[in-house]
């Protein structure tokens, strides 16, 4: 039998611990699951692609069943190089549901990859990595809603 690979996709700038619930709530399921950071060259990102990695691997450090990596274009085609069978995303409102749901049948339609919902935690349904970078451009405490790894002065 295959290994239940699955991928966890996300610009993650930075990541949240929204993200981080969502992966260990997804642990389970799954004997792998990549956390997979998109490099899209046209996005202007707050942190470096460095940063945001470093933070990411200090997170699942001590999680051998979460391997991080960063990744260019689709992410069905990372599904398929890797070996994923599944892709899981976090979803706190129906906003995210009406965008991820799209990516989810297209994915599906490119390569067949299913893609795993799952609705955040009504503790972390309001926070977004948009919404923390205002927060950290305004100068305001942001460690309710990052993890440990992540110190931002």
């Amino acid at each position: 039998m295959s290994a239940r690979i699955a991928v966890f996709p996300g610009s993650f700038d930075p990541v949240t611990v929204g993200h981080v619930s969502i992966v260990l709530r997804a642990l389970p399921l799954f004997d792998r699951l990549v956390v997979a950071m998109g490099e899209n060259t046209t996005k202007r990102y707050l942190f470096p692609l460095e940063q945001r990695l470093a933070w990411l691997k200090a997170t699942f450090a001590d999680r051998p069943t979460v391997e991080v990596m960063t990744y260019q274009g689709l992410t069905a085609d990372l599904c398929e190089r890797i070996g994923a069978r599944y892709i899981v995303r976090g979803l706190r409102n129906s906003t995210d549901h009406g965008y991820e749901r799209s990516i989810a049948l297209m994915n599906h339609a490119l390569r067949g990859v299913e893609t795993i919902f799952l609705p955040a935690l009504a503790e972390h349904a309001h926070i977004s990595s948009t919404i923390v970078r205002e927060l950290i451009a305004n100068k305001a405490d942001v460690s309710a809603f990052v993890p440990p790894a992540v110190r931002i002065a």
